[in-house]
Protein backbone atom coordinates (compact mmCIF):
# COMPACT_ATOMS: atom_id res chain seq x y z
CA UNK A 1 0.00 0.00 0.00
CA UNK A 2 1.57 3.27 -1.00
CA UNK A 3 0.28 7.27 -1.54
CA UNK A 4 1.30 9.97 -3.66
CA UNK A 5 1.62 12.87 -1.93
CA UNK A 6 2.41 16.34 -4.15
CA UNK A 7 0.62 19.20 -4.98
CA UNK A 8 -1.90 17.28 -7.33
CA UNK A 9 -3.40 15.86 -4.73
CA UNK A 10 -4.47 19.13 -2.07
CA UNK A 11 -7.68 18.39 -1.14
CA UNK A 12 -6.56 14.62 0.16
CA UNK A 13 -3.65 15.77 1.78
CA UNK A 14 -4.57 15.83 5.28
CA UNK A 15 -6.20 12.09 4.76
CA UNK A 16 -2.70 11.03 3.32
CA UNK A 17 -0.76 11.97 6.07
CA UNK A 18 -2.72 10.89 8.45
CA UNK A 19 -2.95 7.50 7.07
CA UNK A 20 0.81 7.32 6.76
CA UNK A 21 1.31 5.95 9.88
CA UNK A 22 -0.88 2.64 10.01
CA UNK A 23 1.22 -1.41 9.08
CA UNK A 24 2.73 -1.14 5.82
CA UNK A 25 2.09 1.53 4.45
CA UNK A 26 4.18 4.31 2.39
CA UNK A 27 4.05 7.14 1.60
CA UNK A 28 6.20 9.05 -1.43
CA UNK A 29 6.39 12.29 -1.01
CA UNK A 30 8.27 15.79 -2.68
CA UNK A 31 8.42 17.63 0.79
CA UNK A 32 7.33 15.91 4.16
CA UNK A 33 7.89 18.85 6.66
CA UNK A 34 5.18 20.68 7.95
CA UNK A 35 1.87 19.88 6.27
CA UNK A 36 -0.40 20.85 9.00
CA UNK A 37 -0.98 17.13 9.82
CA UNK A 38 0.21 14.83 12.39
CA UNK A 39 1.28 11.35 11.56
CA UNK A 40 -0.01 8.86 14.42
CA UNK A 41 1.00 5.25 14.90
CA UNK A 42 -1.86 2.85 13.70
CA UNK A 43 -4.07 6.28 11.79
CA UNK A 44 -5.91 9.00 12.85
CA UNK A 45 -9.25 8.08 14.48
CA UNK A 46 -10.52 11.08 14.25
CA UNK A 47 -10.36 11.11 10.28
CA UNK A 48 -11.56 7.82 9.84
CA UNK A 49 -14.28 8.23 12.19
CA UNK A 50 -15.53 11.43 10.33
CA UNK A 51 -15.04 9.93 6.98
CA UNK A 52 -16.73 6.17 7.62
CA UNK A 53 -19.80 7.56 9.56
CA UNK A 54 -20.27 10.35 7.88
CA UNK A 55 -23.36 8.62 5.60
CA UNK A 56 -24.84 6.28 8.92
CA UNK A 57 -27.46 8.36 10.23
CA UNK A 58 -28.47 5.91 13.12
CA UNK A 59 -26.36 7.34 15.96
CA UNK A 60 -26.40 3.39 17.93
CA UNK A 61 -24.93 2.30 14.35
CA UNK A 62 -22.53 5.11 14.09
CA UNK A 63 -20.85 4.87 17.75
CA UNK A 64 -20.80 0.37 17.07
CA UNK A 65 -18.61 1.62 13.98
CA UNK A 66 -16.46 4.44 15.51
CA UNK A 67 -15.79 1.55 18.63
CA UNK A 68 -14.69 -0.85 15.65
CA UNK A 69 -12.32 2.02 14.16
CA UNK A 70 -10.83 2.54 17.41
CA UNK A 71 -10.09 -1.30 18.42
CA UNK A 72 -9.03 -1.61 14.78
CA UNK A 73 -6.59 1.90 15.21
CA UNK A 74 -5.27 0.39 18.34
CA UNK A 75 -4.29 -3.21 16.92
CA UNK A 76 -2.49 -1.05 14.00
CA UNK A 77 -0.66 0.52 16.23
CA UNK A 78 0.62 -2.07 18.11
CA UNK A 79 1.88 -3.78 15.32
CA UNK A 80 3.52 -0.55 14.21
CA UNK A 81 5.27 -0.82 17.55
CA UNK A 82 6.36 -4.78 17.77
CA UNK A 83 7.74 -4.90 14.61
CA UNK A 84 11.76 -4.97 15.06
CA UNK A 85 14.98 -4.41 12.03
CA UNK A 86 18.21 -6.09 12.66
CA UNK A 87 20.55 -3.29 11.58
CA UNK A 88 24.37 -4.34 10.38
CA UNK A 89 26.29 -2.07 12.48
CA UNK A 90 29.62 -3.67 11.79
CA UNK A 91 30.37 -6.05 8.77
CA UNK A 92 31.83 -9.52 9.02
CA UNK A 93 35.86 -9.23 9.09
CA UNK A 94 38.52 -12.07 9.99
CA UNK A 95 36.28 -14.90 10.24
CA UNK A 96 34.05 -12.83 12.68
CA UNK A 97 30.34 -12.78 12.48
CA UNK A 98 28.87 -9.47 11.47
CA UNK A 99 27.77 -7.70 14.76
CA UNK A 100 24.30 -6.43 14.42
CA UNK A 101 21.60 -4.46 16.46
CA UNK A 102 17.92 -4.93 16.69
CA UNK A 103 15.66 -1.24 16.53
CA UNK A 104 12.27 -1.30 17.68
CA UNK A 105 9.49 -0.29 15.11
CA UNK A 106 7.82 2.73 14.37
CA UNK A 107 7.55 5.31 11.46
CA UNK A 108 10.86 5.14 9.24
CA UNK A 109 11.64 8.46 7.31
CA UNK A 110 13.92 7.79 4.32
CA UNK A 111 14.95 10.70 2.77
CA UNK A 112 16.87 10.61 -1.45
CA UNK A 113 18.43 13.67 -0.77
CA UNK A 114 19.68 16.51 2.00
CA UNK A 115 18.24 20.08 1.79
CA UNK A 116 19.96 22.99 1.78
CA UNK A 117 19.10 23.84 5.20
CA UNK A 118 19.39 22.26 8.24
CA UNK A 119 16.32 23.03 9.91
CA UNK A 120 14.32 21.22 7.19
CA UNK A 121 16.27 17.88 7.40
CA UNK A 122 15.92 18.36 11.48
CA UNK A 123 11.55 18.62 10.96
CA UNK A 124 11.80 15.88 8.40
CA UNK A 125 13.86 13.74 11.26
CA UNK A 126 11.31 14.96 13.14
CA UNK A 127 8.22 13.16 11.84
CA UNK A 128 9.19 9.71 13.28
CA UNK A 129 9.65 9.26 17.00
CA UNK A 130 6.91 12.04 18.08
CA UNK A 131 5.42 11.89 21.60
CA UNK A 132 7.51 8.94 22.24
CA UNK A 133 6.95 6.75 20.13
CA UNK A 134 9.96 4.67 18.53
CA UNK A 135 11.05 5.61 15.02
CA UNK A 136 14.00 6.37 13.03
CA UNK A 137 15.33 8.07 9.94
CA UNK A 138 17.93 7.89 7.10
CA UNK A 139 19.41 9.89 4.28
CA UNK A 140 20.51 8.82 1.43
CA UNK A 141 22.40 11.33 -1.22
CA UNK A 142 24.89 11.06 -4.10
CA UNK A 143 28.06 13.26 -4.81
CA UNK A 144 26.53 14.52 -7.89
CA UNK A 145 23.73 16.00 -5.69
CA UNK A 146 24.00 19.96 -6.37
CA UNK A 147 24.04 20.27 -2.82
CA UNK A 148 27.73 18.33 -2.73
CA UNK A 149 28.89 19.44 -5.93
CA UNK A 150 27.94 23.54 -5.83
CA UNK A 151 29.17 23.58 -2.03
CA UNK A 152 30.87 20.37 -1.68
CA UNK A 153 34.40 20.59 -0.39
CA UNK A 154 37.05 21.15 -2.49
CA UNK A 155 38.69 18.18 -1.03
CA UNK A 156 36.73 15.70 -0.98
CA UNK A 157 37.86 13.67 -3.95
CA UNK A 158 41.44 13.21 -1.69
CA UNK A 159 39.48 12.41 0.93
CA UNK A 160 37.88 9.86 -0.49
CA UNK A 161 41.02 8.06 -1.67
CA UNK A 162 42.50 8.37 1.67
CA UNK A 163 39.54 6.17 2.71
CA UNK A 164 40.05 3.91 0.54
CA UNK A 165 36.55 3.80 -0.94
CA UNK A 166 35.36 1.51 -4.41
CA UNK A 167 33.04 2.45 -6.92
CA UNK A 168 29.64 2.00 -6.14
CA UNK A 169 30.62 1.51 -2.20
CA UNK A 170 28.03 3.42 0.13
CA UNK A 171 29.80 5.92 2.02
CA UNK A 172 29.05 6.09 5.54
CA UNK A 173 32.31 7.57 7.60
CA UNK A 174 31.81 10.63 9.71
CA UNK A 175 34.26 12.79 7.45
CA UNK A 176 31.60 12.44 4.78
CA UNK A 177 28.79 13.87 7.16
CA UNK A 178 31.27 16.75 8.03
CA UNK A 179 32.15 17.66 4.94
CA UNK A 180 27.88 17.62 4.10
CA UNK A 181 27.62 19.75 7.45
CA UNK A 182 29.98 22.47 5.86
CA UNK A 183 27.92 22.27 2.70
CA UNK A 184 24.91 23.31 4.36
CA UNK A 185 26.89 25.95 6.80
CA UNK A 186 27.69 27.33 3.25
CA UNK A 187 24.18 27.33 1.80
CA UNK A 188 22.35 29.03 5.00
CA UNK A 189 25.19 31.50 5.44
CA UNK A 190 25.07 32.48 1.48
CA UNK A 191 20.91 32.72 1.85
CA UNK A 192 21.32 34.56 5.09
CA UNK A 193 23.56 37.42 3.62
CA UNK A 194 21.07 37.36 0.57
CA UNK A 195 18.26 38.00 3.17
CA UNK A 196 20.19 40.97 4.54
CA UNK A 197 21.09 42.28 1.90
CA UNK A 198 17.66 42.57 0.68
CA UNK A 199 16.38 43.44 4.11
CA UNK A 200 18.66 46.66 3.69
CA UNK A 201 17.42 47.47 0.42
CA UNK A 202 14.04 47.42 1.74
CA UNK A 203 14.41 49.50 4.49
CA UNK A 204 15.54 52.67 2.48
CA UNK A 205 12.22 52.10 0.67
CA UNK A 206 10.44 51.75 3.83
CA UNK A 207 12.04 54.98 5.40
CA UNK A 208 10.44 56.44 2.49
CA UNK A 209 7.02 55.03 2.98
CA UNK A 210 6.85 56.22 6.78
CA UNK A 211 7.46 59.66 5.74
CA UNK A 212 5.23 59.44 3.21
CA UNK A 213 2.24 57.94 5.10
CA UNK A 214 2.65 60.15 8.16
CA UNK A 215 1.77 63.14 5.93
CA UNK A 216 -0.51 61.82 4.22
CA UNK A 217 -1.99 60.43 7.43
CA UNK A 218 -1.99 64.45 8.95
CA UNK A 219 -3.87 65.78 5.80
CA UNK A 220 -6.48 63.60 6.03
CA UNK A 221 -7.17 64.61 9.63
CA UNK A 222 -6.74 68.19 8.98
CA UNK A 223 -9.99 70.09 8.04
CA UNK A 224 -7.99 71.90 5.16
CA UNK A 225 -4.93 72.15 3.69
CA UNK A 226 -4.81 75.80 2.61
CA UNK A 227 -1.74 76.37 4.82
CA UNK A 228 0.17 73.19 3.43
CA UNK A 229 -0.80 74.02 -0.06
CA UNK A 230 0.24 78.32 0.38
CA UNK A 231 4.01 76.37 1.47
CA UNK A 232 4.22 74.83 -1.54
CA UNK A 233 3.42 77.62 -4.10
CA UNK A 234 5.87 79.48 -2.14
CA UNK A 235 8.52 77.04 -2.20
CA UNK A 236 8.00 76.05 -5.90
CA UNK A 237 7.93 80.14 -6.61
CA UNK A 238 11.44 80.20 -4.52
CA UNK A 239 12.64 77.17 -6.57
CA UNK A 240 11.62 79.03 -10.24
CA UNK A 241 13.36 82.61 -9.58
CA UNK A 242 16.11 81.03 -8.05
CA UNK A 243 16.70 79.21 -11.29
CA UNK A 244 16.62 81.88 -13.28
CA UNK A 245 17.45 84.60 -11.25
CA UNK A 246 20.52 83.63 -9.28
CA UNK A 247 21.53 85.57 -6.15
CA UNK A 248 24.61 87.59 -6.68
CA UNK A 249 24.30 87.87 -10.54
CA UNK A 250 23.63 90.90 -12.74
CA UNK A 251 20.41 91.73 -14.28
CA UNK A 252 21.84 91.21 -17.62
CA UNK A 253 22.57 87.48 -16.70
CA UNK A 254 18.92 87.04 -15.86
CA UNK A 255 16.45 84.07 -17.71
CA UNK A 256 14.30 86.71 -17.53
CA UNK A 257 12.63 84.68 -21.02
CA UNK A 258 12.53 81.86 -19.12
CA UNK A 259 11.26 82.71 -16.27
CA UNK A 260 8.12 84.59 -17.96
CA UNK A 261 7.54 81.03 -20.21
CA UNK A 262 7.85 78.74 -16.80
CA UNK A 263 5.17 81.05 -14.75
CA UNK A 264 2.97 80.65 -18.07
CA UNK A 265 3.04 77.09 -18.36
CA UNK A 266 2.82 76.36 -14.55
CA UNK A 267 1.17 79.07 -12.54
CA UNK A 268 -1.13 79.97 -15.10
CA UNK A 269 0.24 83.82 -14.97
CA UNK A 270 1.11 85.95 -17.92
CA UNK A 271 3.26 88.56 -15.89
CA UNK A 272 5.20 91.04 -17.22
CA UNK A 273 8.73 89.81 -15.95
CA UNK A 274 10.92 91.51 -18.92
CA UNK A 275 9.50 95.04 -17.53
CA UNK A 276 10.19 94.30 -14.17
CA UNK A 277 13.95 93.19 -15.09
CA UNK A 278 14.70 96.91 -16.29
CA UNK A 279 13.83 98.57 -13.68
CA UNK A 280 16.22 100.37 -11.23
CA UNK A 281 17.86 98.18 -8.38
CA UNK A 282 15.46 95.54 -8.46
CA UNK A 283 16.43 92.10 -7.10
CA UNK A 284 15.86 88.60 -6.95
CA UNK A 285 13.38 89.08 -3.65
CA UNK A 286 11.53 91.85 -4.84
CA UNK A 287 11.15 89.56 -8.07
CA UNK A 288 9.68 86.64 -6.02
CA UNK A 289 7.73 88.79 -4.00
CA UNK A 290 5.82 90.25 -6.88
CA UNK A 291 5.25 87.02 -8.29
CA UNK A 292 4.06 85.58 -4.28
CA UNK A 293 1.47 88.45 -4.61
CA UNK A 294 0.12 88.16 -8.01
CA UNK A 295 -0.19 83.84 -7.31
CA UNK A 296 -1.86 84.63 -3.82
CA UNK A 297 -4.30 86.87 -5.54
CA UNK A 298 -4.86 84.81 -8.31
CA UNK A 299 -5.95 81.79 -5.54
CA UNK A 300 -8.00 84.60 -3.13
CA UNK A 301 -10.32 85.32 -5.96
CA UNK A 302 -10.79 81.58 -6.25
CA UNK A 303 -11.52 81.18 -2.60
CA UNK A 304 -14.05 84.67 -3.20
CA UNK A 305 -15.65 83.10 -5.77
CA UNK A 306 -16.51 79.61 -4.93
CA UNK A 307 -16.07 79.87 -1.12
CA UNK A 308 -13.85 78.74 1.94
CA UNK A 309 -15.33 75.33 2.31
CA UNK A 310 -15.60 73.62 -1.44
CA UNK A 311 -11.73 75.68 -1.98
CA UNK A 312 -10.77 72.99 0.88
CA UNK A 313 -12.79 70.37 -0.67
CA UNK A 314 -10.96 71.03 -3.89
CA UNK A 315 -7.37 71.31 -2.41
CA UNK A 316 -7.59 68.58 -0.56
CA UNK A 317 -8.66 66.33 -3.10
CA UNK A 318 -5.97 67.39 -5.73
CA UNK A 319 -3.39 66.99 -2.74
CA UNK A 320 -4.32 63.69 -1.90
CA UNK A 321 -4.63 62.55 -5.27
CA UNK A 322 -1.68 63.61 -6.78
CA UNK A 323 0.31 61.88 -4.02
CA UNK A 324 -0.99 59.32 -4.26
CA UNK A 325 -0.21 58.87 -8.36
CA UNK A 326 3.54 60.08 -7.55
CA UNK A 327 3.83 57.86 -4.84
CA UNK A 328 2.97 54.57 -6.93
CA UNK A 329 5.06 55.73 -9.33
CA UNK A 330 8.01 56.23 -7.19
CA UNK A 331 7.71 53.08 -6.17
CA UNK A 332 8.03 51.43 -9.46
CA UNK A 333 11.43 53.67 -10.27
CA UNK A 334 12.64 52.15 -7.01
CA UNK A 335 12.27 48.62 -8.25
CA UNK A 336 13.67 49.17 -11.72
CA UNK A 337 16.26 51.12 -9.72
CA UNK A 338 17.14 48.14 -7.22
CA UNK A 339 17.40 45.50 -10.58
CA UNK A 340 20.13 47.62 -12.62
CA UNK A 341 22.17 48.87 -9.25
CA UNK A 342 24.13 45.73 -8.76
CA UNK A 343 25.76 46.62 -11.79
CA UNK A 344 27.31 49.26 -10.67
CA UNK A 345 29.64 46.81 -8.56
CA UNK A 346 31.42 46.48 -11.98
CA UNK A 347 32.84 49.84 -11.34
CA UNK A 348 33.75 48.89 -7.65
CA UNK A 349 31.10 50.84 -6.26
CA UNK A 350 28.87 49.69 -3.24
CA UNK A 351 25.39 49.17 -4.83
CA UNK A 352 23.55 49.72 -1.53
CA UNK A 353 24.92 52.87 -1.16
CA UNK A 354 24.47 53.82 -4.75
CA UNK A 355 20.83 52.70 -4.43
CA UNK A 356 20.65 55.13 -1.04
CA UNK A 357 22.30 57.75 -2.73
CA UNK A 358 19.57 57.61 -6.44
CA UNK A 359 16.35 56.92 -4.20
CA UNK A 360 16.80 59.98 -1.98
CA UNK A 361 17.25 61.97 -5.63
CA UNK A 362 13.90 60.47 -6.55
CA UNK A 363 12.46 61.09 -3.31
CA UNK A 364 13.36 64.80 -3.51
CA UNK A 365 11.93 64.37 -7.13
CA UNK A 366 9.33 63.41 -5.60
CA UNK A 367 8.77 66.37 -3.38
CA UNK A 368 9.44 68.63 -6.20
CA UNK A 369 6.53 67.33 -8.46
CA UNK A 370 3.97 66.99 -6.10
CA UNK A 371 4.37 70.68 -5.25
CA UNK A 372 4.85 71.52 -8.89
CA UNK A 373 1.23 69.52 -9.69
CA UNK A 374 -0.42 70.29 -6.79
CA UNK A 375 0.29 74.40 -7.64
CA UNK A 376 -0.69 73.95 -11.60
CA UNK A 377 -3.95 72.08 -11.14
CA UNK A 378 -4.90 74.85 -8.21
CA UNK A 379 -4.33 77.79 -10.60
CA UNK A 380 -6.18 76.20 -13.45
CA UNK A 381 -9.23 74.40 -11.77
CA UNK A 382 -12.42 76.09 -12.42
CA UNK A 383 -15.66 75.02 -11.31
CA UNK A 384 -18.66 74.76 -13.59
CA UNK A 385 -21.97 74.80 -12.33
CA UNK A 386 -24.01 71.39 -13.32
CA UNK A 387 -26.49 73.63 -15.43
CA UNK A 388 -23.82 74.93 -17.33
CA UNK A 389 -22.12 71.43 -17.98
CA UNK A 390 -25.13 69.86 -19.45
CA UNK A 391 -25.89 72.97 -21.69
CA UNK A 392 -22.04 72.75 -22.83
CA UNK A 393 -22.38 69.36 -23.97
CA UNK A 394 -22.95 68.05 -27.70
CA UNK A 395 -26.75 66.67 -28.32
CA UNK A 396 -25.86 62.88 -28.92
CA UNK A 397 -27.75 61.24 -31.85
CA UNK A 398 -27.99 57.56 -32.78
CA UNK A 399 -28.80 56.55 -36.17
CA UNK A 400 -29.49 53.05 -37.59
CA UNK A 401 -30.99 53.47 -41.41
CA UNK A 402 -33.18 50.37 -42.53
CA UNK A 403 -30.58 48.94 -45.64
CA UNK A 404 -33.71 48.38 -47.85
CA UNK A 405 -35.61 51.09 -47.66
CA UNK A 406 -32.98 54.06 -46.31
CA UNK A 407 -35.39 54.73 -43.05
CA UNK A 408 -33.69 56.21 -40.56
CA UNK A 409 -35.42 53.92 -37.45
CA UNK A 410 -33.97 55.75 -34.64
CA UNK A 411 -35.35 59.29 -35.92
CA UNK A 412 -38.43 59.26 -33.46
CA UNK A 413 -35.96 58.45 -30.66
CA UNK A 414 -33.83 61.13 -31.50
CA UNK A 415 -36.78 63.56 -32.03
CA UNK A 416 -38.04 62.76 -29.26
CA UNK A 417 -34.74 63.95 -26.92
CA UNK A 418 -35.89 67.61 -28.09
CA UNK A 419 -39.38 67.88 -27.61
CA UNK A 420 -41.41 70.66 -29.63
CA UNK A 421 -44.45 72.14 -27.95
CA UNK A 422 -47.92 72.21 -29.72
CA UNK A 423 -47.99 75.59 -29.69
CA UNK A 424 -44.93 75.61 -31.94
CA UNK A 425 -45.77 73.86 -34.79
CA UNK A 426 -48.55 74.91 -37.14
CA UNK A 427 -50.70 72.48 -38.93
CA UNK A 428 -50.86 74.42 -41.95
CA UNK A 429 -47.54 75.96 -42.06
CA UNK A 430 -44.98 72.62 -42.46
CA UNK A 431 -42.11 75.18 -42.04
CA UNK A 432 -42.99 75.31 -38.55
CA UNK A 433 -43.14 71.28 -37.69
CA UNK A 434 -39.01 70.99 -37.29
CA UNK A 435 -37.86 67.53 -37.66
CA UNK A 436 -40.70 64.94 -37.41
CA UNK A 437 -39.89 61.31 -36.04
CA UNK A 438 -41.29 59.15 -38.70
CA UNK A 439 -43.19 56.75 -36.55
CA UNK A 440 -44.44 60.19 -35.17
CA UNK A 441 -48.16 61.55 -35.66
CA UNK A 442 -48.41 64.01 -38.55
CA UNK A 443 -48.37 67.29 -37.00
CA UNK A 444 -51.09 68.24 -39.74
CA UNK A 445 -53.52 66.39 -37.56
CA UNK A 446 -54.53 63.34 -39.92
CA UNK A 447 -54.35 60.81 -37.14
CA UNK A 448 -51.44 58.91 -39.78
CA UNK A 449 -48.04 58.61 -39.02
CA UNK A 450 -45.99 61.03 -40.40
CA UNK A 451 -44.32 58.37 -42.73
CA UNK A 452 -47.66 57.37 -43.98
CA UNK A 453 -48.85 60.82 -44.33
CA UNK A 454 -46.47 64.18 -45.43
CA UNK A 455 -43.42 61.84 -44.74
CA UNK A 456 -44.45 59.14 -46.94
CA UNK A 457 -41.71 58.56 -49.95
CA UNK A 458 -43.76 59.59 -53.22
Amino acid sequence: MFAVLNARFHEQEAYIVAEAGIPGAITIATNMAGRGTDIKLGGSLDMRVALETASIADEAEKAAKAAAIKAEIEAFRETVLKAQDIVEIEPAKGGKPAKTITKPGGLYIIGSERHESRRIDNQLRGRSGRQGDPGRSKFFLSLEDDLMRIFGSDRLDTMLQRLGLQEGEAIIHPWINKALEKAQQKVEARNFDIRKNLLKFDNVQNDQRKVIFEQRVDLMKDDGVAETVTDMRHALIDDMVSKHVPEQAYAEQWDVVGLKDELQRVLDLDLPVDEWAKEEGIADEEMRARIEKAADERMASKVAQWGPKTMRDIEKHFLLQTLDYLWREHLVMLDHLRQVVGLRGYGQRDPLQEYKSEAFTLFENLIAQLREAVTAQLMRVEIVPPEEQQAQLPRMEAHKLDPNTGEDEMAFANASLVPVGGEERDPNNPQTWGKVGRNEDCPCGSGKKFKHCHGRYT
